[in-house]
């Protein structure tokens, strides 16, 4: 017998019901879940977790720019954590390299590694850890290099400043060289004249990639310029170690306080959805998924931000929450950090959840190191 209308109407109702009990119910168990991503134990663990499986798959120099990054984080680790095991393996790696940067003395990729130098320095107090990087930033001052003669400026390419600025204003204040924070602004502030873009707040990531004043330059495939999401994370990742080091009344922090505040601005309107950023900035459409090199370090220096109230951490932290959960999905169960982008020096599109590399495992461990922090 056909249902009657007021029977269908009970039917669709209890219907409507049942669906919308179950999706409140995913609603309310998916908010716990993500809730329980920013308690303090899993946020260790996970740091303990990635920097494990890490640790076993090292595929780079020690010296390589990659663990720059790398070992950035995983110091980073070590001060959320306290894990012994995660400074043995900091103080084994240096020991390694006999806390040495890679051989281009002028070159930032080669004396990224000299942050965590730098960093266990503080904790060992032992001048063999940071007597090479002394003798390699004198020679950077007083030496004109390769890189200035072939390019105009040392820091040619904005991942740079990630790699030089930290090494260059922890060393003047370990070594009481306030002329290497001044050395720092002038190289700074020239790959800033060069390639901070005024009206997007981001930089571009080399002079190859700057328009002319026709508007003709490498595009996208929506015709937007080409801004790199890993380049613009290592520069924002650069920022908060930067501003970490300076002084409060350091006579230039107010340009790098600035920059971080406008850059934070802009990447917060290109976050996606699914909170992460795409490879490319201004064209996020062509690209298959979020990147989670770049969105790490974005994510990073966000939440850094809200901790030292430079930023209003109403309009922030849905972003950095967003951000953080997003960046967890990328990690696997045996702590490997996939959606990385290979190496290179601009958006590619060949990386997926399997695609990993140490410096996309460094950024996660930096996120963490500032998402355990926010109140």
């Amino acid at each position: 017998m056909p249902c009657s209308f007021q029977f269908r109407r009970l039917l669709m109702g209890g219907l409507l019901l049942v669906l919308g009990l179950r999706q409140t119910s995913y609603a309310q168990s998916t908010a716990a879940a993500d809730k329980a991503l920013f308690k303090p134990k899993f946020i260790k663990q996970q740091m303990l977790k990635a920097t494990r499986w890490q640790l076993a798959h090292l595929r780079h120099e020690l010296t390589d720019w990659t663990n720059g990054a790398f070992y950035s984080g995983v110091f980073a680790a070590y001060q959320t954590t306290k894990a012994k095991w995660v400074l043995d393996s900091l103080m084994a790696m240096g020991n390694r390299t006999q806390w040495r940067p890679a051989k281009r003395y002028d070159h930032a990729d080669d004396i990224a590694i000299c942050q965590t130098y730098l960093n266990l320095y503080r904790l060992k107090k032992d001048r063999q850890m940071i007597a090479p990087t002394l003798a390699t930033l004198e020679k950077l001052y007083t030496t004109p290099g390769p890189e200035v003669q072939q390019h105009g400026i040392t820091w040619w390419w904005c991942d740079a400043l990630f790699m030089g600025p930290p090494v260059l204003v922890k060393a003047a204040l370990i070594d009481n060289q306030p002329r290497y924070l001044a050395f720092n602004d002038t190289l700074y502030k020239q790959t800033y004249r060069r390639l901070y873009n005024q009206q997007q707040h981001l930089f571009t990531r080399d002079a190859s990639y700057l328009w002319n004043a026709a508007g003709e330059g490498k595009k996208e495939s929506n015709g937007q310029p080409i801004f790199w999401s890993r380049g613009n994370g290592w520069v924002m990742g650069g920022l908060v170690q930067t501003l970490q080091e300076l002084p409060q009344d350091h006579p230039t922090r107010p340009f790098y306080q600035n920059l971080f505040k406008e850059m934070s601005a802009r990447l917060l309107a290109l976050q996606q959805p699914d909170g992460l950023w795409r490879a490319s900035l201004l064209d996020p459409g062509a690209y298959p998924g979020g990147e989670a090199s770049g969105s790490g370090f974005d994510c990073y220096a966000l939440a850094w931000g809200i901790n030292q109230g430079l930023l209003d951490r109403a309009t922030y932290l849905p972003h950095v929450q967003k951000a953080w959960a997003a960046l967890n999905r990328c990690v696997s169960a045996e702590g490997r950090v996939g959606w990385v982008q290979p190496i290179g020096a601009d958006p590619r599109r060949d990386f997926s959840a399997e695609s990993w590399d140490v410096y996309g495992t460094g950024a996660f461990l930096l996120a963490g190191s500032e998402v355990i922090k926010l109140k």
